[in-house]
C-alpha cells in the first residue's frame, strides 16, 4: 500500500508532466523553465506562468513601430542609427539594422563593445573618452572595428584621442559633440566648435566625421507645435557650426541627433540622421508629449512593452500589494495597462501597491496586472530577459545585455 507521502509524490508528478500544461499555470513544469528557454522551447508557455516581475514585449506592437520608423526614414530621407540605450538588446538591434538602420548609437562604452562584438557595424559612442581606460578600450575598438565611431567636446581629450591612436597606429573616427540646449555636454557653438573642430580634422590619426548634436529638451517639450520650435531653436546654433566648417573647407558628413519625441521635424533643421530610441516600446511618460495628429497622446508608436506584476496580498481597503516595488522601477506615472481606474503606488524595495477610489472588489490576490513603465532606461537596465509574446502565448526570449553592473567593468 502506498503511504500518503507517495501518493501525493505522484500526484505532483502527474500534474508536472500534464499534457493539458499551458491551460492551466499549476500544470506548467515550472522545473524545466530555464532549459526550456535555453533550447527555445516554448509548448504551453504563456504569460501566466512567468515569473514576475517581468518585461513582456507585444511583438505584433514592436514590429509595427520598427516598420513606422524605417518608412519615415526612407521618406523623409534621413538615416537611422537608433539609440540601444533604451532596449540594451542585440536581437532588437539586429531587427533595425536589417530594417535598413545604418548602425546603432551607444551611451556607453560598455554598450559600444557589446554590439560591436556582435557583429552590428556603424556603432557610435554618444560620450567622449575622458578617462584612460574608456579611451584604451574605445581605441581597442577602433582597431577591432574601423567602423566604430565616438564623439569628442574637449581639446584634451582630442589631444589624448590623438596621442593613443598614434600608439596603437589605428585611425579613430570622431565626431564633434556641440551644444544643442542640452547643457550635460557639447562645446559651444560657433568659434568654439570650429576651432576644436580644426584640431580634430588636422589631427593624423584622427578622421573627422561631423558634429553630434542632441536636442534633448526638445525630445519632451509638449505639443507637436511647441516641439518643433524648440527643435528649431536647439539646432540654430548646430547649424551655424555647420556652415563656418564648411566655409573653412571642413568636410561634414554626419550632424547626428533627434529623438522619438522629434523624429518628423528634425531633417528640416540639418540632421541627417535620428537616434531615435524609445520608439520601439514607448514608455508612459513619452506617450503624454502629444504628437503632430494629437496634442493630448503621442500616437505614432505604440506602447509595446508591459511590465506583469502579481497581486500578492489585499486586507486594506482601496488598495492592493503587488511584486513590483522600489528594485523594479515601480514609478507612480506608471500607468495600468486597460485599467486607468489604478494607481500605480511605492510601498518598498520588493513591494507594489495599486490604489483605487472606485471599483476594485474584483481584483484578487494571485491577479496579473500590467503596467507601462515611465521611463524605459532606468527600467530595462532593472531587468535580464524580454519575454515575447503574441497575444497570451511567449514566443521568444531575448536577453537584456548591456546594463551596469558587470558589463560596465
Amino acid at each position: 500500500m502506498n503511504s500518503r507521502r507517495q501518493f501525493l509524490a505522484a500526484s505532483a508528478s502527474a500534474l508536472m508532466t500534464s499534457h493539458a500544461m499551458g491551460a492551466n499555470p499549476k500544470a506548467y513544469p515550472y522545473t524545466e523553465f530555464e532549459q526550456r528557454i535555453a533550447r527555445k522551447d516554448f509548448r504551453g508557455m504563456t504569460k501566466d506562468v512567468l515569473p514576475t516581475p517581468c518585461m513582456v514585449v507585444d511583438i505584433d506592437l514592436f514590429e509595427k513601430n520598427l516598420r513606422t520608423m524605417a518608412s519615415y526614414a526612407k521618406s523623409a530621407p534621413i538615416q537611422l542609427r537608433p539609440h540601444v540605450k533604451v532596449h540594451k538588446s542585440v536581437d532588437i538591434a539586429k531587427r533595425q539594422m536589417a530594417l535598413g538602420a545604418i548602425g546603432i548609437t551607444a551611451a556607453t562604452i560598455a554598450e559600444s563593445e557589446l554590439m560591436s562584438n556582435a557583429g552590428i557595424k556603424g556603432v557610435l559612442w554618444t560620450k567622449q573618452p575622458a578617462s584612460a581606460n574608456n579611451l584604451l578600450r574605445a581605441i581597442a575598438l577602433t582597431r577591432k572595428d574601423p567602423t566604430f565611431m565616438f564623439v569628442v567636446d574637449d581639446h584634451a581629450v582630442a589631444s589624448n584621442v590623438e596621442e593613443a591612436a598614434a600608439a596603437a597606429k589605428v585611425k579613430a573616427r570622431v565626431a564633434v559633440s556641440v551644444y544643442a540646449g542640452l547643457t550635460r555636454q557639447g562645446i559651444a557653438n560657433g568659434k568654439p566648435a570650429l576651432e576644436l573642430t580644426q584640431k580634430v580634422a588636422s589631427s593624423p590619426h584622427i578622421s573627422f566625421e561631423g558634429f553630434m548634436a542632441y536636442s534633448g529638451y526638445a525630445s519632451h517639450t509638449k505639443g507637436w507645435t511647441e516641439r518643433r520650435k524648440k527643435t528649431q531653436e536647439d539646432l540654430a546654433g548646430v547649424n551655424e557650426t555647420v556652415a563656418l566648417c564648411k566655409q573653412a573647407g571642413l568636410p561634414v558628413k554626419i550632424v547626428s541627433g533627434g529623438s522619438t519625441g522629434t523624429y518628423n521635424m528634425d531633417h528640416e533643421f540639418g540632421l541627417t540622421e535620428l537616434e531615435c530610441g524609445s520608439y520601439v516600446f514607448m514608455d508612459s511618460l513619452y506617450k503624454h508629449v502629444g504628437g503632430k495628429t494629437n496634442d493630448e497622446i503621442y500616437t505614432d508608436f505604440d506602447s509595446s512593452l508591459s511590465i506583469i506584476t502579481t497581486v500578492d496580498s489585499k486586507h486594506h481597503s482601496g488598495q492592493v500589494t503587488t511584486d513590483y516595488g522600489n528594485k523594479a522601477m515601480a514609478q507612480t506615472t506608471d500607468i495600468v495597462k486597460g485599467k486607468d481606474w489604478l494607481q500605480v503606488d511605492k510601498q518598498g524595495a520588493e513591494y507594489g501597491l495599486l490604489r483605487w477610489k472606485d471599483g476594485g472588489n474584483e481584483i484578487k490576490v494571485g491577479d496579473r496586472v500590467e503596467i507601462y513603465c515611465s521611463n524605459l532606461d532606468m527600467s530595462t537596465n532593472s531587468y535580464d530577459r524580454y519575454y515575447i509574446a503574441k497575444g497570451n502565448d511567449i514566443v521568444d526570449v531575448w536577453p537584456i545585455m548591456g546594463r551596469s553592473g558587470a558589463a560596465q567593468r
